[in-house]
């Protein structure tokens, strides 16, 4: 996460999926975010390529479609933000520290599973099983996103249903909003588990100071103490 002015944020989920759900802050379930960092197609095109979610042959592809064809380019954005919202309806309610607003979650928990396997089939209906005798393991590759104009929404759907279906829920926590923090999604892969923040650099900080401002104002300390 990063100051509303910055163009560019923390990429920190540690999976593609969990990246897309943190394209909005803060993250409360069922209330609405004061940030989103999806709002065009072209910042949605630059972003997965930034996560390297597609390469430059395919920011070609789906730029070329897009530019010809805009509608095209609105319904990539529209289904990869549904997807954005069924993956974290599903995974929100079993991360560690995540917070729920005041009017509760928006849409059921069984209809975003619902939401992902349609967007999930549409994906696997543009998908291509190539053999590849050369491969080390298996004899074929999966090639998902065949159709550039849903390219990025296909990927992404495939990659938040393999982490529904796989993640680690002792790794899964949200940033917590209650502490000062965004609630963020993210895995904690650290040794010990004791990962709390979804950046220390960001969050962390600015919850200590935080606390450090309220400790030094009940003790009557000013500000520029030594």
């Amino acid at each position: 996460m990063t100051d509303s002015s910055h163009a560019e944020f923390r990429i920190v989920g540690g999976h593609p999926a969990l990246d897309l759900v943190n394209t909005v802050s803060p993250r409360l379930r069922g209330g609405d975010p004061e940030h989103d960092y999806l709002t065009a197609p072209a910042g949605l095109l630059a972003w997965s390529h930034r996560i390297e979610l597609i390469d430059l042959r395919d920011v070609s592809a789906v730029e070329g479609t897009w530019r010809q064809a805009p509608e095209l380019a609105a319904k990539a954005l529209r289904a990869t933000l549904e997807i954005r919202e069924a993956t974290y309806a599903v995974l929100a309610p079993r991360a560690a520290g995540a917070t729920v607003a005041v009017d509760g979650v928006k849409r059921s928990e069984g209809s975003a599973y619902e939401r992902l396997m349609l967007r999930w089939s549409a994906a696997a209906a543009r998908s291509m099983l190539i053999p590849d005798p050369d491969r080390a393991h298996g004899v074929a590759e999966l090639v998902v996103g065949t159709s550039p104009a849903q390219l990025i929404p296909d990927r992404l759907v495939v990659t938040a249903v393999e982490l529904v279906r796989t993640v680690d829920l002792r790794q899964l926590k949200a940033c917590p909003i209650d502490d000062g923090g965004c609630g963020w999604l993210f895995l904690d892969r650290s040794r010990n588990g004791s990962r709390r923040w979804c950046a220390m650099e960001d969050c962390g900080t600015r919850a200590k100071i935080r606390k450090l401002g309220e400790r030094r104002r009940a003790t009557g300390v000013p500000a520029d103490h030594r």
